[in-house]
């Protein structure tokens, strides 16, 4: 049996159980370190023992609904590498757009800046590797999740300060820029929520209570005690929750601006708060 044979096969298991099939090619890949044109010069050659053994492997964590990443032990976020475990979310590209945003709006240097549910540090350590010198603070509730977002930081060369703390319970000082993207899908809305990530990703940093909001409501409410006169915030928010988390960071910051702006599909995914 040839490569391609073996792929189509399995392909197809996937696609009956609702998981994607290129998953399988991509995994296979990433682990052989192949490039595309590697790739389909292997596919007319027979099988070898090892390959069928690694693809069986991947076969059978997919049909798990492990992810790919999860599988591969890492993916690339805003041009550079960070490892994932099931530890951490796996970070998503509507995240890079939230980094994109910020490093485009803030170019001023030495700025203070807070990540509020680092996670895999994708964020924070996106951001410090862009302007090295602003003082970056990643925090998360999780001590897992800091200790691969502190492995992350170091695989990257970047040096940022790393502090345990549900929301504001640990935080101290005062930043220029406050920086979340917070677990945010409603318990209602677990249906929406693919089957790779509901059975292997983290629940404490998928789901919140109050339809999503509470993590938010909890951000509005003490958020100007460690922001700066002049300070912004941007969130990544859940596609249906615009109106709800602006009408709470407006009440929070009255005299600020606050922005509702859309991702690349057109649907409501960063709420930013500044002065206009």
């Amino acid at each position: 049996m040839n490569y391609a044979q073996l792929f189509s096969r399995y392909e197809s298991k996937l696609d009956e159980i609702g998981e994607e099939p290129e998953s399988l090619a991509y995994t296979f890949r990433a682990l052989k370190q192949l490039t595309l044109t590697d790739f389909v010069l292997l596919l007319t050659k027979e099988v070898t023992k090892d390959d069928k053994n690694l693809l069986e492997m991947i076969f059978q964590q997919l049909a798990l609904h492990v992810p790919a990443q999860y599988i591969i032990g890492k993916t690339n976020f805003h041009g550079l590498e960070f490892s994932v475990d099931p530890r951490v979310l796996i970070p998503r590209p509507e995240t890079e757009e939230l980094v994109d945003l910020i490093l485009t709006e803030n170019n001023a240097t030495n700025l203070a800046v807070l990540d509020i549910g680092t996670g895999s540090g994708a964020i924070a350590i996106s951001l410090a590797k862009a302007h090295q010198n602003w003082k970056v603070t990643a925090s998360d509730i999780s001590l897992d999740a800091l200790a691969v977002a502190q492995e992350n930081a170091k695989q990257n060369q970047i040096e940022l300060a790393f502090v345990q703390s549900n929301v504001w319970q640990d935080i101290k000082g005062q930043y220029d820029i406050i920086v979340s993207n917070p677990p945010y899908i409603a318990r209602a809305d677990v249906e929406e929520v693919g089957l790779n990530v509901l059975h292997s990703e983290p629940h404490i940093a998928l789901f919140a209570e109050e339809d999503g909001l509470a993590i938010y409501r909890q951000i509005a409410e003490r958020a100007a005690e460690f922001l700066t006169e002049k300070g912004k915030i941007y969130l990544e928010i859940g596609y249906k929750q615009g109106q709800q988390v602006k009408d709470l960071f407006q009440t929070a910051f009255p005299e600020k601006r606050v922005r509702v702006l859309k991702d690349q599909f057109g649907q409501d995914r960063i709420v930013v708060v500044d002065h206009g």
